[in-house]
């Protein structure tokens, strides 16, 4: 007699293909595997595009210029600048009042608490460090249009603006928590380095 086929299980974590097949002739995109919204077991995957044509941080991040932890801090000094930019506006007094005019909002404790994050990466990074972050990652300059806002249109320079820039946001990552700090070494002194004991000696 036969014996029955056992059908096995195969609980591999899918990756299903969302990627677009008709892009604009101008797009920029790049691939990013993201969680499955609508999956039905935990783990499944979904191949998404992100476009990187305004922004230079998802751009360096694809290119596997910058690591997890770099881009995370930059996605957050985004996040915070936007929460910090919500904020109350000032009156403009030429302007004709209108009856049902939306008043002055309030001040949340968001809003705060990301102004007051942004005033210690201001203090961290320094004038230099924060008007190069803030050219790159507020008004998403590349490193050419950073060198030409400063009349320094060069190869050596542009080298030297997306180190610095990967320098400030090694400094965002410890400041928003996503990297710890490195203890340097101690060197060891000549007392603490002894020569090997040989036995029988």
């Amino acid at each position: 007699m036969a014996r029955a086929r056992r059908h096995k299980s195969h609980r591999i974590s899918k990756v299903h293909d969302r990627r677009p097949n008709d892009l604009p002739f101008n797009a920029e995109v790049a691939t990013i595997e993201v969680d499955d919204p609508l999956a039905l077991e935990p783990g499944e995957k979904i191949v998404a595009l992100r476009s990187i044509r305004n922004d230079p941080l998802g751009r360096l991040h694809s290119h596997r210029q910058i690591d997890d932890a770099q881009y995370r801090a930059g996605r957050a000094f985004q996040n915070d600048w936007e929460r910090a930019e919500r904020g109350p506006q000032a009156i403009d007094p030429s302007r004709e009042y209108v009856d049902g005019a939306q008043g002055r909002e309030p001040v949340t404790e968001g809003q705060r608490q990301a102004v007051l994050r942004l005033n210690r990466v201001e203090r961290e990074l320094g004038a230099d460090g924060a008007a190069i972050v803030h050219d790159i990652l507020v008004q998403g300059l590349t490193m050419e249009q950073v060198g030409l806002k400063r009349d320094l249109c060069s190869q050596r320079w542009n080298d030297y603006f997306a180190r610095r820039f990967r320098e400030c946001l090694d400094r965002l990552a410890l400041v928003y928590g996503f990297a710890t700090e490195r203890v340097p070494k101690k060197p060891l002194s000549a007392d603490a380095v002894r020569r090997p004991t040989i036995p029988g000696r």
